[in-house]
């Protein structure tokens, strides 16, 4: 029942960042009169700081809880390549532009990393056993 469960778990938890990293690259062009908007670099933060807890807390499981950030940068990285058809979701062009872009993968990445890192790195209790401070009573 428990490998069931966790398999829903990390089922939910590749949909929910599957569906925020497109809609983040989606966001990245919006310019409100000319000027952009950078809504995507804040919600690729917030989005995988928040996800990858999330999914540790709710899954128990620290390999459903790295989930997320892979699934984010698989689709981050896809988005910079070209379709055969030509399109390209996150284009190079104007400096802004670039900026933009490249902040958005740099700060994506890095609020991954810090989490999966400290989803990791926190101490392992089995269940009911101790008090989860790390410490001997």
């Amino acid at each position: 029942m428990r490998a069931l469960r966790l398999v829903g778990w990390a089922a939910l938890a590749v949909l929910v960042a599957a569906w925020l990293a497109l809609v983040e690259v989606l966001w990245l062009p919006w310019r409100l009169g000319g000027v952009p908007v950078p809504v995507s670099l804040a919600a690729a933060v917030a989005g995988n700081l928040l996800l990858v807890g999330a999914a540790r807390r709710l899954s128990g499981s620290r390999l459903v809880a790295v989930l997320p950030a892979v699934v984010w940068l698989v689709i981050a990285l896809g988005a910079t390549m070209r379709r055969p058809e030509g399109d390209l979701l996150l284009p190079g062009g104007d400096a802004v532009t670039s900026t933009l872009n490249l902040g958005f993968l740099l700060l994506g990445v890095l609020a991954a990393a810090f989490a999966v890192g400290r989803v990791l790195g926190a101490p392992v209790s089995p269940s009911g056993v101790g008090s989860g401070s790390g410490g001997a009573r």
